[in-house]
């Protein structure tokens, strides 16, 4: 089985170097020091106190790569659609995409109801180009749980978590999913098939879209955010806001609010994605985790003024910062009916 990691950073070169254990020819997209270091000395892995070095073809040129039976995407999801035509090399009639970023995906509508089937994203996807150059039909949609990190070029150090949600955007039970599962099994990463992965992407974004911006306006850690009453409230109510709109478009949330705040607050003093972006001088993934979900508030007319008024003091930090890459094409999110 050919599988290309394409963007192999913290979860990518995690995913690349167990799925290779496992036994799958796998092959990376990768640049910088970081492709140069994996190309010199291969790809290593620090887990459980534990070196694990692997060695595989790397390039920053997905053509040279050739047909992949996967292409599996961990690039922030602004990072995805400025890459999207660059995947076509490595897709055949049938090669699969997975999509492994935060966020509500450029995909969402696919597979849902007739009702609603020709709306579009384009909060993640200007001008539907991940739509018209990869395909929705291409697509298994993904949740990603383990906490990595870069700890040098060419090293990802493991923290915790080895568990994937995985799931067909028209909940089928494929062969195309059993296959991509068994694989990943054999590398030592646990995975999940859900009905109608939405669901799951839901509850995952359900503490991103409140605890990241919260967090990257405040500086403060996870359990500050969750345990002090009026973040807590805000973050409640961003929620709130959010459970509504999934909910008006067919998702179910197997968890209440107060008890997804509470689990955050059991992680401890973590500093979310977002934060640490913020301190190392990093892009924020701002539009899939927000923006997207204020887009989906208009197009079902569910008001979202938590959620408004926490975008736009991200968004303002962000472009004082200089880390809110906005998409080109897009000056605020549009609500797009496709022809």
């Amino acid at each position: 089985m050919k599988i290309c990691i394409y963007g192999a950073g913290a979860i990518g070169g995690y995913m690349a170097v167990m799925l290779k254990r496992g036994g799958a020819d796998v092959s990376i997209v990768a640049r910088g020091a970081h492709l140069d270091a994996i190309r010199q000395n291969g790809l290593k892995l620090l887990v459980d106190g534990t070196e694990i070095i692997e060695r595989m073809p790397a390039t920053s040129k997905p053509g040279e790569l050739g047909v992949q039976d996967y292409v599996i995407v961990t690039l922030k999801a602004h990072q995805a659609w400025q890459v999207a035509e660059d995947m076509t090399p490595l897709l055949g009639k049938d090669t699969a995409v997975v999509t492994a970023q935060n966020g509500l995906p450029w995909w969402y509508f696919h597979g849902l109801h007739p009702s609603v089937a020709d709306l579009r994203l384009q909060s993640v996807d200007p001008d539907n180009r991940q739509w018209n150059a990869i395909g929705p039909e291409r697509v298994i949609g993904a949740t990603v749980y383990p906490a990595t990190e870069i700890s040098g070029p060419g090293v990802i150090k493991h923290i915790y978590g080895n568990q994937f949600g995985l799931g067909e955007p028209d909940c089928s039970n494929s062969e195309r999913v059993s296959r991509l599962a068994a694989v990943m099994e054999a590398g030592g990463l646990k995975t999940r098939f859900y009905d109608d992965i939405r669901n799951d992407i839901w509850v995952k974004l359900w503490g991103n879209l409140c605890f990241n911006p919260i967090s990257a306006l405040t500086g403060a850690t996870l359990d500050i955010v969750a345990t002090d009453p009026g973040t807590r409230t805000l973050a409640r109510n961003m929620m709130l806001e959010a459970q509504a709109i999934g909910e008006k478009f067919g998702a179910t949330f197997r968890v209440d609010v107060e008890r997804r705040i509470d689990g955050a607050a059991g992680v401890g003093a973590h500093r979310t994605s977002m934060l640490q972006d913020v301190d190392k001088g990093r892009a924020i993934e701002l539009d899939a985790l927000l923006t997207s979900v204020q887009e989906m508030g208009r197009l079902c007319d569910v008001d979202t003024p938590f959620i408004d008024s926490v975008l736009a003091l991200a968004q303002q930090m962000g472009r004082v910062r200089g880390l809110y890459p906005t998409f080109p094409e897009v000056v605020e999110a549009k609500l797009v009916m496709a022809s």
